[in-house]
């Protein structure tokens, strides 16, 4: 059913909604309305009993008053499918006038009749796989004590449940037919739109997605639009970043690309840009390591874009430790450089390798920009209310353009003296990956780094 169409898929549900209500309303109907009848029929004869003995005249004699009054009611009702009635006497065990009913079922009457402690008893009776309703009546009729038996067939409660019975069967199929046109115009409601946004998701598949899309639509299929929008768009965003990233990285590979085929080419025609082979190898040489250098660092950015997607398997970490350890093979790179370090002994879960290479990678920055200091403290932190681990560098080099602060962290976004504007960026992917945040500010005369990274027991898992 799933893979019909939609318009098919919601008469059915309209025919399998009206079928059932249908078979619920042919079990349960015909047993309401008989009750509902049979209560009628009872309350008929009982008014009709009450009719009787109100307008007996009183001027009849006794026995032969009541049979002449019983034979003329029952003569002007004769042929109507109503009321019949009949006494019995308490001292005798007939009954007039007479009824053409069964002897078995009057000497039963008879016997109720006798043994009724009520005024008033309702009773109903099977006579030749017929239902009879009546009821008997304790009553005095001409100064003398009689029962009134008042009766009806069931022949005309069961005409009436059959006729309402099959009109409302009539009335059923009749909607059941006509329940495809609303059935057709809600899928038409629901559909067009669907129909719309399977057009423009097949668009953006085929990287059409330069045409908005405005359904003007609150309800579930409107925040479904809403979000293939929202696709769109970052859909666009992505290829633009994409199509920067690509010029950025071509260019940046090709600058040392060309430097060493040209010193290359020279070195062939005997030339040496550098006065000789010694200073011009180690310009080639010092190319090399910065494409090497860049492509390790897109390497392990494509590495940082994978892990993102995946659960984390971290382990504790000491970071003072690991902090200490980078340090020391820094140190040499810029002997003449003052190192300040306030280490906290702190342990943070997170990968050790991506640790090592986010510290690595801001410290280079620290060398290549910092005057005469470097600072590096590790303590914990409270943000928001929630115990976290602040680590702070800074370093006394030039402050940063304020145009500059917001995006440094982005890729390849360099400064005057930056190399192919990864580093930071991978810092930055390291940091949120530990679910960390990261900020750049000028401060103290100086440019500092502050790193917050929550506690083992404030990680949330992936999502």
């Amino acid at each position: 059913m799933r893979n019909w169409p939609l318009s098919i898929q919601i008469w059915l549900v309209f025919a399998a909604i009206t079928l059932i209500i249908s078979l619920v309303l042919s079990l349960v109907f015909p047993w309401t309305l008989r009750n509902f009848f049979t209560q009628e029929i009872y309350a008929t004869i009982e008014e009709s009993q009450i009719s009787l003995l109100h307008f007996y005249p009183s001027g009849y004699a006794e026995e032969r008053g009541l049979g002449a009054f019983m034979a003329e009611r029952r003569q002007q009702r004769q042929g109507l499918r109503t009321i019949s009635h009949f006494i019995i006497a308490p001292d005798r065990d007939n009954v007039f006038p007479a009824v053409p009913l069964p002897s078995s079922f009057l000497d039963q009457v008879i016997a109720e009749a006798r043994t009724q402690t009520t005024t008033s008893q309702r009773y109903s009776n099977d006579i030749e796989d017929e239902k009879i309703f009546y009821v008997i009546t304790r009553s005095e009729l001409g100064r003398q004590n009689v029962y009134l038996v008042s009766y009806m067939w069931d022949t005309y409660r069961e005409d009436l449940v059959q006729t309402l019975f099959k009109q409302i069967l009539l009335i059923m199929f009749l909607v059941f037919l006509i329940s495809w046109i609303p059935s057709l115009a809600l899928a038409r409601y629901v559909s067009h739109p669907l129909i719309t946004l399977e057009k423009k998701v097949k668009k953006l598949s085929l990287r059409d997605w330069h045409e908005p899309l405005h359904l003007q639509r609150g309800d579930e299929i409107g925040k479904l639009g809403n979000s293939i929008e929202q696709l769109r768009r970052q859909l666009i965003a992505q290829d633009e970043a994409q199509q920067s990233f690509l010029q950025h990285i071509s260019h940046e590979l090709k600058t040392p690309v060309m430097v060493i085929r040209s010193y290359i080419q020279a070195i062939k025609d005997g030339i040496y840009p550098k006065g000789d082979l010694a200073e011009t190898t180690r310009v080639i040489e010092s190319e090399a390591e910065r494409l090497e250098q860049g492509i390790q660092n897109l390497l392990y950015l494509t590495k940082l874009d994978y892990l993102s997607t995946r659960q984390p398997d971290y382990e504790p970490v000491s970071l003072d430790r690991l902090i200490c350890g980078v340090v020391e093979r820094f140190r040499w790179q810029r002997p003449e450089l003052d190192w300040t370090l306030q280490l906290s002994a702190l342990e943070i879960l997170g990968d050790r390798e991506q640790l090592q290479v986010m510290l690595e990678n801001l410290l280079d920055n620290q060398l290549r920009y910092a005057a005469q200091r470097i600072r590096i403290t590790l303590n914990p932190s409270r943000e928001r209310e929630i115990s976290s681990v602040l680590l702070h560098i800074w370093n006394d080099g030039p402050p940063i353009e304020e145009k500059m602060l917001g995006v440094m962290l982005d890729k390849f976004t360099k400064g005057s003296r930056g190399k192919m504007g990864l580093g930071l960026s991978i810092v930055k992917g390291i940091v949120h990956l530990h679910q960390g945040k990261i900020t750049v500010q000028n401060k103290n005369n100086g440019v500092s780094f502050d790193i917050h990274f929550p506690l083992p027991q404030h990680l949330k898992p992936l999502e």
